[in-house]
């Protein structure tokens, strides 16, 4: 109550201050502390004006008291912007910060308040030649299929200048499981508190996306390349991968940064011989019996423009004090991962390498029924030009065909006693057309082909489009 009293008095100040200047000098207050520097600096002016008024002939008065009307009424919209604490830039600038996407990032410019954002994508897959038999219904296994994948909502609130709240609200597959013909899903991706102490060492607690790879934490369908993430940052770092936990994020140094969390561990009962990614638990109740370690750091040299290099590491048990084949194990779970890009001008380059290993491995494939690697590795690399610019001179549209190769394995090293699965050593070779008529809006092209070690995967071209907002 005492703020709002505040506030309305700085309404009343403001406006008695808008005798002092023309109506196009009117100034826009974005924040209660730009506020009060107004009023402050215009007080004497303010006290001269009410003398002057007294003084002057009724009808020169009487023009200024309509003149004072018509300039209340100006700032009288912009004071009430802010005594409603609602403050949305009339003009967004879509930048990355803080390792989140640039619409995820809308939290983090406003004043003060409420902000809305959110991005979409949709394809159509056709499967090519082989779509693996048929079930026992007599449909195709691999079918070609059309999906609006994903629709998102971020939703954040900036409480002060040091705390604030950001999250992401994900629809998946148009539906929710059981509703019509879908098998879509409702989940909350992240939602977390942020407070900012200092630039070096700031805290955020809540559910946190891992910071791992490029894209578990930047997922929005314009900044990568193709309809569908790369499969080496979906199966070896299990992508979109966030859990329950609290830590670190800063900048040691303008080119250094650096994110950190202690979170719940991973739950070792849904390993596979796909790998780790069942076994995130996504804050849904999530066995915390065993915590884990996360943590990153990027490097952006000045010295090299359009350079990034880093890396990060996850280190925690996943037995979560459940028993496997009758022992319990502790299941100790790396994961490692090293990444260089590079953009210059209309070229982009991504590179990144990634391996796993699993304790007790042998535990869990005995009870598990099938081979739980005990190491696994995954690597790209993609390379993308925008020739646009060459075609089209001053042109702020985008198209940029792209080529990524991918190489994974989630049974590098099978435990003793166990057989490999040879057909989840894959290699992938994809290309395709990336065309954007604004940065907001992407239209995407890709044909991936698939390599087994032992058996076949079915190739796909993929058609869509993703947007933001």
């Amino acid at each position: 109550m005492k703020n709002n009293k505040q506030l309305l008095k700085g309404a009343i100040l403001t406006a008695l201050a808008a005798l002092s200047a023309p109506a196009s000098a009117l100034e826009k207050p974005q924040t209660m502390e730009d506020m009060w520097k107004i009023i402050q600096a215009q007080q004497k002016q303010i006290d001269e004006m009410k003398s002057g008024m007294q003084a002057a002939p009724v009808k020169t008065a009487g023009t200024d008291v309509k003149t004072l009307e018509r300039k209340t009424d100006v700032l009288s919209q912009e004071v009430e912007k802010l005594r409603t604490n609602l403050s949305i830039p009339d003009e967004v600038q879509y930048k990355s910060a803080y390792g989140l996407g640039p619409a995820a990032s809308k939290v983090y410019q406003v004043g003060k308040g409420l902000s809305i954002g959110g991005y979409g994508e949709a394809n159509y897959q056709v499967r090519v030649d082989d779509q693996g038999g048929r079930d026992n219904k007599g449909k195709p296994k691999n079918p070609d299929n059309a999906d609006l994948e994903r629709l998102v909502l971020y939703v954040g609130y900036k409480f002060t200048d040091n705390i604030l709240f950001n999250s992401e609200i994900e629809f998946e597959h148009a539906s929710v499981e059981g509703s019509g013909n879908g098998n879509g899903d409702v989940s909350i991706e992240f939602a977390a508190l942020d407070f900012f102490i200092d630039p070096i060492a700031n805290v955020r607690a809540g559910m946190v996306l891992l910071p791992m790879g490029f894209l578990n934490q930047m997922h929005e369908p314009p900044f990568y390349f193709g309809n569908n993430r790369p499969e080496v940052e979906r199966q070896i770092i299990p992508s979109t991968w966030r859990e329950i936990g609290v830590g670190l994020f800063g900048q040691i140094t303008p080119e250094l940064t650096y994110t950190t969390y202690v979170v719940n561990g991973m739950d070792a009962a849904d390993f596979g011989s796909a790998g780790i990614r069942s076994g995130r638990q996504k804050g849904a109740q999530a066995l915390a019996e065993d915590l884990a370690f996360v943590g990153r750091m990027d490097y952006t040299p000045s010295a090299l423009p359009g350079v990034t290099v880093g890396g990060s590491a996850y280190l925690g048990n996943s037995g979560q004090n459940q028993t496997f084949a009758n022992q319990q194990v502790d299941v100790f779970t790396q994961l490692y991962e090293a990444h260089l890009q590079w953009k210059y001008r209309g070229l982009e380059f991504r590179t990144l390498g990634s391996w796993g290993h699993i304790d007790d491995a042998e535990v869990l494939s005995a009870a598990k029924g099938q081979t739980i690697g005990s190491e696994n590795y995954g690597w790209y690399s993609e390379l993308g030009y925008d020739v646009l610019p060459l075609l089209v001179k001053d042109t702020t549209q985008y198209l940029a065909p792209f080529f990524r190769y991918e190489q994974m394995d989630t049974i590098a090293s099978a435990p003793t006693g166990f057989s490999d699965d040879e057909t989840k050593d894959r290699k992938i070779y994809q290309f395709g057309l990336q065309y954007k008529p604004i940065p907001n809006v992407v239209i995407k092209a890709d044909y991936r082909n698939f390599t087994a070690k032992r058996g076949s995967v079915p190739d796909d071209f993929n058609l869509g489009f993703g947007f933001i907002f």
